[in-house]
């Protein structure tokens, strides 16, 4: 429910492995609110989300360790390092990441020369840019991602579709929305 406006009903979604769902639909569809659903952060009203035939309430940390959700804004700290923040982000997570792994996921994004700079000093699309490397670094497998490829130039765009295409590729799942063609192996779409 947005106020007195019901968003969906009798929503029936399954998302195999190897399988990217593309969410789409005008503004204040409810887009955020589905994916705000399938993390776990907000409650349906009526039925449940279900991961490997069990409910998200019923496997909690099994569910939030094999998920990576990102948010249409930015979750980094802007007086941290783009370095600093991948590690905070494993260390949050409990995985170990060494340093050449995260330098090497910046680098593979266009962050070289730019990992020990202060994220503030970043502009919007090189931030997405310090998000994709964590995606990369996380290991999950599920990600949700709400409008994944704003601020992002052409480059960013591929760079970030053929991210996705690996994740699909080697038996991941992923959940987006974006305004924009996605064009991915693979992919479904759902016109809300």
């Amino acid at each position: 429910m947005r106020g007195e406006r019901r968003l969906f009903e009798g929503l029936n979604l399954t998302v195999s492995s190897g399988e990217c769902l593309h969410v789409r639909g005008e503004n204040g569809v409810g887009k955020t609110s589905l994916l705000r659903l399938l993390t776990g952060l907000s409650k349906p009203e009526a039925g449940e989300i279900l991961w490997g035939g069990l409910s998200i309430n019923k496997v909690v940390s099994t569910y939030q360790r094999e998920l990576l959700f990102l948010g249409h804004r930015d979750a980094l700290k802007e007086d941290l390092t783009a370095l600093e923040n991948l590690q905070l982000y494993a260390a949050l997570d409990d995985v170990h990441l060494p340093d050449e792994k995260a330098l090497s996921a910046l680098w593979r994004f266009g962050l070289r020369g730019r990992e020990h700079l202060p994220v503030s000093c970043l502009s919007a699309g090189q931030k997405r840019r310090v998000l994709m490397a964590r995606m990369l670094t996380r290991q999950a497998k599920l990600w949700i991602l709400d409008e994944p490829f704003n601020a992002l130039d052409v480059h960013a765009v591929q760079a970030l579709q053929d991210l996705i295409a690996e994740h699909v590729e080697f038996g991941g799942l992923v959940v987006l929305t974006s305004h924009q063609e996605v064009t991915l192996p693979n992919v479904r779409v759902l016109d809300l």
